[in-house]
C-alpha cells in the first residue's frame, strides 16, 4: 500500500548556465535567459527586491482579468524567433509567447532530475508526458527509453519536435502526439497499456485539438483514475504538478493516495522553487506537486 508522507517537500531549481532567477519581489520577477534578461508577474513575490537595478530585455504587463493576458513591452531588441538554450544534452528554443512563458518551465529542472533518478540505469523504460508542451522534459528523460508525447497544441508539439532535432536527438524513440490528453489516457487504458513513469502537467484550463474543454477541478480526478490503471506493481513513478490554482499540495497528495492506494511506494507532495541566484538567495514558490515513488 502506497505510504502518504504527511509532510511537505520542497525541490529546489538551482541556477544554471543558460538560466537563472536574478532578483524577485513586489509581484514580480527578474530572469535571465541566456544572455537576455526578462520581467514577469510572480504573485507570490510578495517581499520587497534586492536591488533596485531591474534594467531588462522585456516585461510582460498582465491583462486586467486575473485568468490571464497581458502583452510584452520590449526595452531592446530580442529575436522574435527565439534563441537557442540548453539543460544538460537538451538544447531547446527559448521565445516570448503571448502567455507569458518563454517557451519551458525551468523550475521542472530538479523534477527532471528527480525522475531520472527513479529511472536509475534504464533504456528500456515505457513512459508518458501528458501535456507535454515544448518537449525539454520529454527529451530529458528520452535516453531511459520510449516517451509519449501528447499535447493538443500543434504548435507545442511542432516546437517540441524542432527541440528534437536542435539537441540531435530526432532518432530518439519518441512518439510525439497532438491529442487530447483526457481521451489518450483513455484509449492506452483500453489498448491495455502500462508505462514505468507519467508525467502530469495539467494547466487550469485548455482546449483539446477537436474543441473538448479541460478544467482541473472537474478533470484532474478521473485522469488520474486513468493514469492508475497505466501502471502496475513495477512502475517507478507519477508526478503531478499543479501551477496557478487556490488548491493544496496536500489535496494533490491526497487524490493519489486514493487512487493508487492498492500500489507499493509511498507519496510525497510539496513546491516547486526556484532558487535566486544572488550572494543572499532566496527561494520563489512556483507550483505545487505531488509524487509516487516506487523503487521496487
Amino acid at each position: 500500500m502506497a505510504r502518504l508522507i504527511e509532510n511537505p517537500q520542497v525541490m529546489i531549481g538551482e541556477p544554471w548556465a543558460d538560466y537563472g532567477l536574478v532578483d524577485s519581489g513586489n509581484g514580480r520577477k527578474l530572469e535571465r535567459y541566456g544572455r537576455y534578461r526578462f520581467i514577469r508577474p510572480e504573485p507570490q513575490a510578495m517581499w520587497t527586491p534586492r536591488s533596485a537595478d531591474w534594467r531588462a530585455h522585456g516585461e510582460f504587463v498582465p491583462g486586467s482579468d486575473e485568468d490571464g493576458g497581458g502583452r510584452w513591452q520590449f526595452a531592446e531588441p530580442v529575436p522574435a524567433e527565439g534563441w537557442p538554450l540548453s539543460w544538460n544534452e537538451v538544447r531547446f528554443t527559448a521565445q516570448c509567447t503571448p502567455f507569458r512563458h518563454l517557451g519551458f518551465f525551468p523550475d521542472m529542472a530538479p523534477v527532471w532530475e528527480w525522475m531520472g533518478a527513479q529511472l536509475g540505469a534504464a533504456e528500456d523504460a515505457q513512459l508518458l508526458n501528458l501535456f507535454g508542451y515544448t518537449g525539454v522534459g520529454t527529451l530529458a528523460l528520452s535516453r531511459f527509453g520510449q516517451v509519449a508525447h501528447v499535447d493538443a497544441s500543434k504548435k507545442s508539439v511542432a516546437q517540441a519536435r524542432e527541440n528534437a532535432a536542435l539537441s540531435g536527438m530526432e532518432e530518439r524513440p519518441v512518439r510525439w502526439l497532438v491529442d487530447d490528453a483526457v481521451k489518450f489516457a483513455a484509449r492506452e487504458v483500453r489498448r491495455g497499456r502500462r508505462y514505468d513513469g507519467i508525467i502530469l502537467d495539467p494547466p487550469k484550463f485548455g482546449r483539446g485539438p477537436n474543441g473538448e474543454v479541460w478544467r482541473i477541478e472537474e478533470g484532474l480526478p478521473g485522469l488520474v483514475r486513468d493514469c492508475r490503471k497505466l501502471l502496475d506493481g513495477r512502475s517507478r513513478f507519477l508526478f503531478l504538478t499543479v501551477y496557478a490554482v487556490r488548491m493544496s499540495s496536500l489535496a494533490l497528495a491526497g487524490l493519489l493516495a486514493e487512487v493508487l492506494q492498492d500500489l507499493p511506494g509511498e507519496i510525497q507532495h510539496g513546491d516547486l522553487s526556484v532558487r535566486e541566484d544572488s550572494e543572499d538567495p532566496r527561494l520563489l514558490p512556483t507550483a505545487i506537486f505531488a509524487r509516487w515513488s516506487n523503487r521496487g
